[in-house]
């Protein structure tokens, strides 16, 4: 019995351990590249533009931008990397922390409450943007530069900052042929029906999403989700056959 218990916990530290190491990414070298090229040229850009235009006496660039870049240009299809989250989740979340850090005096209350306070605001403003979280504290552990700002970091550089970084990405992500933003228009919404002819592997859900744009999914994910899919309309076959009943 012990010997039993023995292997049992074994095999499970043996597959939690295994759960750390990190899978391949699906994306193709191609993806990669251009990632790493529209990544580095558009805070380039956007750090030049904003140094001529600020001057180097002012606040005219932040770090959290580069977590911006690579969510904008490694990840364009991501719902966290729209313009409107880039921007919107960006600004919100300076204007938290910057409010939050003027009335709360203890700096470690006061980074956790901004933290908190702009991931609720970005959920609620559908603005969902993780290096957000890093502008909400930048505002609070900036030092005196940015506290100098005030409300003005705000607009510069983190407005500044955001919208030229949205706006090359929609000229790199269009011209490399990806499409940015990425959600479809109304009219552009594929028909409601969708075939699943024939049976799907893992092996064709690899290649699919090699085939595309980096999704911040895996195969597992992938494969559950078209499983909960299948169920979910046996389920909506099931209630018509009984309603026609």
């Amino acid at each position: 019995m012990l010997s039993v218990l023995s292997a049992s916990l074994f095999a499970r530290i043996r597959i939690f351990l295994g759960r750390l190491k990190p899978h391949a990414l699906p994306v193709a070298s191609k993806h990669i590249l251009l990632c790493s090229i529209g990544a580095g040229t558009g805070l380039a850009v956007t750090g030049m533009f904003s140094h001529w235009l600020l001057g180097g006496v002012n606040l005219w660039f932040i770090a959290p931008m580069g977590a911006s870049a690579v969510l904008l240009f490694g990840v364009p299809a991501s719902p966290l990397a729209q313009p409107w989250s880039i921007v919107g989740g960006n600004v919100l979340s300076a204007l938290i922390g910057v409010s939050v850090g003027m009335l709360v005096p203890d700096v470690a209350l006061a980074c956790g409450l901004a933290a908190g306070l702009a991931i609720a605001a970005m959920y609620f403003l559908r603005c969902l943007h993780p290096p957000g979280g890093a502008v909400a504290l930048t505002a609070i552990l900036g030092g005196a530069d940015v506290a100098h700002e005030g409300y003005h970091f705000v607009l510069t550089p983190v407005l500044l900052n955001s919208l030229m970084l949205a706006v090359l990405a929609m000229i790199f992500n269009n011209l490399v042929g990806r499409r940015y933003p990425h959600p479809l228009a109304e009219e552009e919404v594929k028909s409601r029906g969708v075939s699943q002819g024939a049976s799907v592997t893992r092996e064709d859900i690899h290649a699919a999403l090699l085939d595309g744009q980096f999704l911040d999914i895996d195969e597992d994910d992938v494969q559950e989700l078209l499983e909960k899919i299948e169920h979910k309309a046996a389920m909506r076959k099931a209630q018509a056959r009984r309603n026609c009943e």
